[in-house]
């Protein structure tokens, strides 16, 4: 079998084009915003977004409206929760989000076995890229322009905002209001991510993409770049592997991703480990002294 018979075969279903399509929207939409996760910090929060967005997802369905106002509902609330938990006890921040993340994801595993459904909802936990329907895909493409479109237009504050809250307040910014928006993207996006990988796993998703551009240059602006590219590939990779393995799509997604960070993280020009090591040889090289000439 030649390498085009190879590439073309799964493309020759439906269902392939539409995982296909799905998957790179996806890999795309959380890869840019995985960027300023990683610079902010808020793996954890992101995390805990992911999760939280569950319950209201399933409340979402139950009530006939749209998943993304379900899911931007709650993770506000989940905010909230965690904004709150904090500031009123002597709960600290990843304790506060360890609390609120798992509790709500517990409430959203609950709804998911009690609501009555013709559909299986298990779906949105584990995933299900290749039950992608239409309107399913439908959804996530407009989903994800949304968010590229407004984390592009608003870059800059978003930037100066992770790089320097203080002085986007001073520039008349406020980093309580872009801070807001960031979450509620990050709502917007686990609903984007969570029909193709599924909840548990959207966080790999919304971080690894970010981690390893960000291994790889010290530019942000290289790392808008660089991260969905590699996701994408990634994306591309996972779902042509899992055809050809017989595996499951998501998973083998993140997967990939795992195992492109890992070899970023051993090789990367500058920061990878083995290139640090043979900089720190050669730099205790240079520093021992020279053997004196032996005497006859």
């Amino acid at each position: 079998m030649s390498v085009w018979e190879l590439l073309a075969e799964p493309m020759s279903y439906d269902f392939m084009l539409r995982a296909l399509a799905a998957t790179v929207v996806a890999a795309v939409t959380c890869a840019v915003l995985s960027c300023w996760l990683v610079l902010i910090g808020w793996s954890l929060m992101g995390d805990a977004v992911a999760h939280a967005v569950l319950p209201g997802v399933v409340l979402a369905y139950l009530l006939g409206v749209p998943f993304a106002l379900g899911a931007v509902v709650f993770g506000i609330l989940a905010v909230a929760l965690i904004g709150g938990l904090r500031e009123t006890s002597l709960v600290k921040e990843d304790a506060a989000i360890g609390i609120v993340f798992t509790t709500l994801f517990a409430l959203g595993l609950v709804l998911v076995s009690v609501v009555p459904s013709q559909t299986d909802l298990n779906h949105i936990v584990f995933g299900n890229l290749l039950g992608i329907s239409p309107a399913d895909l439908a959804q996530i493409v407009l989903l994800g322009a949304l968010v590229v479109i407004a984390l592009v237009l608003k870059r800059r504050d978003f930037t100066l905002y992770a790089f320097d809250p203080t002085h986007a307040h001073a520039l008349g910014l406020s980093p309580r209001l872009l801070g807001a928006a960031l979450l509620g993207l990050l709502a917007l996006t686990a609903v984007v991510a969570l029909q193709t990988v599924g909840v548990i796993l959207v966080v790999a998703m919304l971080i690894i993409p970010g981690a390893t551009a960000r291994m790889l240059t010290d530019r942000f602006s290289r790392m808008l770049f660089i991260a969905p590219a590699v996701s994408t590939g990634c994306a591309v990779f996972g779902l042509y592997t899992s055809y050809y393995l017989d595996t499951a799509s998501g998973p083998m997604v993140v997967l990939a991703q795992g195992a492109a960070f890992t070899l970023t993280y051993l090789v990367a020009p500058r920061h990878g480990l083995l290139t640090r090591l043979r900089r720190n040889r050669r730099r205790r090289y240079a520093r021992e002294p020279a053997e004196p000439a032996s005497h006859r």
